[in-house]
């Protein structure tokens, strides 16, 4: 990834799109319904969203979580304290784990950024035991996450060369085909591909921009690039296209596709 994408600042995440991924991740683990007592692994767990949810919302053995990023991780670590959750640095090509170790091995908004993702796929299905549960979301850069969509779109009025930097251009993966095909290419069964939407919902048009300048993904990176003038044009552009309410709420709607599969 380049520099503006590297992901290592969990309270700057957290505020970008943390906050939303949370809701997804609850709705995704329930959606898996996996019994107690599971052994579970978090793979690019970030700042533990999806080992949150995990330990929120079933009765796991244990939750193991792996990411590139000490940042992420340390943030991980002063958000879940339950001991059950264990956080160590992995790589979604080569997890630190031997085959069958997992009743449920989940990923939640990274394979997408993982440069081999069939690689990542092929290690979610070894590490996952037989009859387990192998899934995954990603937010539908290209049509249902509004929050991003609404940036890219204003800033390639702005500037057409940003649209190549758009995640709906860039992540194909992010669609119900290519994933249901990375789950079956992985020699995964019963493969299902399902959405999961959310309101994003911001107090005012701070709450919503601010987020961006903090650096932490594709978008942010795009806005910490531009010159003051630039960043305050996308800024009055914006004002003028999101749609803002009486009360000075603006409410979008963020979607994640969601695969599921067996081992």
């Amino acid at each position: 990834m380049s520099e503006p994408e590297v992901w290592n600042v969990g309270g700057a995440y957290e505020r970008y799109v943390g906050r939303w991924s949370r809701r997804v991740a609850e709705a995704f683990v329930r959606s898996l319904d996996v019994p107690a007592g599971a052994r579970w692994l978090d793979v690019g767990c970030g700042t533990g969203a999806l080992t949150s949810a995990v330990l929120r919302v079933t009765e796991p053995a244990e939750v193991q979580g792996v990411d590139p990023s000490d940042g992420f991780l340390a943030h991980a670590r002063d958000l879940v304290a339950d001991q059950r959750a264990r956080f160590s640095v992995g790589d979604a090509r080569a997890l630190p784990f031997p085959d069958g170790r997992f009743d449920a091995v989940v990923s939640g908004l990274v394979l997408n950024f993982v440069p081999d993702p069939a690689a990542a796929a092929a290690e979610l299905a070894r590490v996952a035991a037989p009859g387990g549960v192998v899934a995954a979301y990603l937010w539908d850069y290209a049509d249902g996450m509004q929050m991003i969509r609404c940036c890219w779109e204003a800033a390639a009025v702005l500037d057409p060369a940003a649209a190549e930097q758009d995640e709906g251009r860039r992540f194909p993966l992010c669609r119900p085909e290519p994933l249901h095909a990375l789950w079956v290419g992985a020699g995964l069964t019963d493969v299902d591909v399902a959405p999961i939407e959310v309101t994003t919902r911001f107090q005012d048009l701070d709450d919503y921009w601010s987020p961006f300048l903090g650096g932490q993904g594709p978008a942010p990176g795009y806005v910490g690039s531009l010159d003051d003038d630039q960043r305050a044009a996308l800024y009055a552009l914006l004002r003028r296209r999101l749609p803002v309410a009486a009360d000075g709420s603006i409410s979008l709607s963020a979607r994640a596709w969601a695969v599921r599969g067996s081992r």
